[in-house]
């Protein structure tokens, strides 16, 4: 079931891959588009775009050479969800000049919709790609001690 607020495809792949970045960042050793691809089930081309802006971003870096591939460029605990999902998606400050509804209901559609914004925004930028990353182990430990 999806909400009236969806998460995009290229933002949630981005996410994925920063995640498999940062399972992997303690290691100091790149992934390859490849591994990342076949990890998330992401296409291997459009991971590789994605890679590329969040490179430009300065969220991860390449290496290249035989054992080459990405790595995070800061801690995950240092990225926050806010700043990868801007990058992706593009998002600039919105200005807060005057409104562009030109009714009343579209005047309190719009204040509305500025505040499930707000909502989203207030929550992303709580929360940083190491949430991801432990809510994740967490998961993967319950998962693990259902099957045993």
């Amino acid at each position: 079931m999806t909400g009236p607020v969806e998460l995009s495809c290229k933002t949630e792949y981005a996410l994925l891959a920063m995640i498999e970045l940062g399972v992997n960042h303690a290691k100091g050793q790149p992934l390859q588009i490849r591994q990342i691809a076949q990890q998330q089930q992401i296409p291997d081309r459009y991971l590789e775009q994605l890679l590329a802006t969040l490179r430009r971003a300065g969220f991860v870096k390449s290496q290249r050479g035989a054992k080459g591939g990405y790595l995070l460029t800061r801690e995950p605990w240092n990225i926050a969800l806010l700043d990868v999902v801007s990058c992706i998606e593009g998002y600039e400050q919105a200005d807060e000049g005057t409104p562009t509804a030109k009714t009343v209901e579209a005047l309190v559609v719009q204040d509305l919709w500025q505040q499930v914004q707000g909502a989203a925004q207030g929550i992303l930028t709580q929360h940083t790609l190491q949430d991801l990353i432990d809510q994740r182990n967490a998961r993967q430990q319950v998962d693990l001690m259902y099957y045993i």
